[in-house]
């Protein structure tokens, strides 16, 4: 598995999300899937699992997702000091599935405690702002942040969904070097996140592409928007949606993306993107 670096961490190219184990996948896999799945990302080199509070299936499970991936860790044969787990904190989930979002201090210490204790661990390798509350200051929310790595509760600081603007607000709170990863958008059916990834490659922050396969379904499809994708696939005898993630992994050293799975051969199909280098010219068709 090739390696590249997320703050303090090195960590596998291709990372996994967690969330279709939790939501979204129809149906949602039952816990022993799941596991598999969580250990065959690992078996494959992937060292670097992504989740959030907020992967649940119902509002009143909130911290469905990182239980699932702490008892997975748990019940695997390998080095669990070995994995770099990140989560995330901000969005909101109440009664009757109302979504909402709180970058009050109160409310990010304590998904810090309760991620604490549902991961099982003394201190967060990866704490990320999930989504920008508009009715805080970001720079004050931010300082949240770097506030609870001072007090060693967590290892590194990443946002998600953030544009310029705020990756530099990010930038000039936490210092150069502090800002460990945003976790974006972007995928081939989603490009708009260019401008946040070249920002990221510039200062040295890890670019995690969430949904990067946002875009292979229509790859995969004659006819589609993104048939280049299903051309150079069908040539080098691979899917789709490896090409999507080594076309990916080509826009910069410092891009991770972190494939979603329900099953453990497609995060295992996706783990090989690692591996698959894309010539200049099947680049360019892809860009």
């Amino acid at each position: 598995m090739q390696t590249r670096t997320l703050g303090p961490f090195t960590v596998s190219a291709i990372g996994l999300g967690a969330m279709q184990l939790s939501m979204s996948s129809k149906p949602l896999p039952d816990e022993a899937q799941a596991t598999r799945t969580i250990h065959a990302a690992l078996d494959a080199g992937i060292n670097f699992i992504d989740t959030a509070d907020i992967y649940a299936p119902s509002w009143d499970a909130m911290g469905h997702n990182e239980l699932v991936v702490a008892r997975a860790l748990k019940s695997w044969g390998g080095d669990r000091d070995s994995v770099v787990v990140g989560t995330k904190a901000g969005i909101t989930r109440g009664e009757g599935e109302t979504w909402g979002r709180d970058g009050s201090a109160e409310y990010l210490r304590a998904a810090v405690e309760k991620a604490l204790t549902r991961l099982e661990v003394d201190v967060i390798d990866l704490f990320q702002w999930h989504r920008p509350d508009r009715w805080k200051v970001y720079g004050e929310v931010v300082q949240v942040f770097a506030d609870l790595k001072a007090e060693g509760k967590i290892k590194a600081v990443g946002i998600s969904n953030a544009n310029v603007e705020e990756i530099e607000v990010a930038l000039e709170v936490l210092g150069e070097g502090g800002l460990a990863s945003v976790q974006n958008e972007f995928s081939p059916r989603f490009r708009s996140s260019a401008d946040e990834l070249r920002l990221c490659g510039e200062h040295g922050v890890a670019f995690l592409p969430w949904s990067p396969l946002g875009g292979a379904s229509e790859a995969a499809e004659p006819g589609g928007r993104h048939t280049a994708f299903a051309e150079i696939a069908a040539e080098r005898g691979v899917s789709p949606q490896q090409v999507v993630l080594a076309w990916e992994l080509a826009q910069g050293e410092h891009v991770i993306p972190i494939p979603g799975a329900s099953r453990p051969e497609s995060i295992v199909d996706s783990a090989r993107a690692a591996d698959l280098q894309l010539t200049e010219e099947e680049l360019a068709r892809l860009d």
